[in-house]
């Protein structure tokens, strides 16, 4: 059982920054990989980004790719989203979530999801 924590989630207006937490309970958070995915009201949850255990290649949706980043501090169970430039089209609910093992991109194939933190991106 893993249960995962986000925060930092915040009201800021377009092209401002904000950075996500997620923090994981238990010990062994370096047994998964992580990813952050994003819903917008009446939309369905999309990919954001996602990161893998150890080494190895990450990966980005392409509304982000260049804005945000993602990492990791496995000794601090935490996995971190930094999110630059912010467009109104990123407000959404943002959730970390955790895959053992393997690094994914589709949301129905991760084993833990956090409660989700509230980013609004105002123009």
């Amino acid at each position: 059982q893993v249960q995962l924590v986000e925060s930092g989630g915040g009201l800021v207006q377009t092209g401002g920054s904000l950075r996500l937490s997620c923090v994981a309970s238990g010990r062994n958070f370096n047994m998964y990989a992580m990813g952050w995915f994003r819903q917008a009201p009446g939309k369905e949850r999309e990919f954001v980004a996602a990161m893998p255990r150890f080494g190895g290649s990450i990966y980005y949706a392409d509304s982000v790719k260049g804005r945000f980043t993602i990492s990791r501090d496995n000794a601090k169970n935490t996995v971190y989203l930094q999110m630059n430039s912010l467009k109104p089209e990123d407000t959404a609910v943002y959730y970390c979530a955790a895959h053992f093992l393997t690094i994914v991109t589709i949301d129905s194939e991760y084993d833990y999801w956090g409660q989700g933190t509230q980013v609004t991106v105002s123009s």
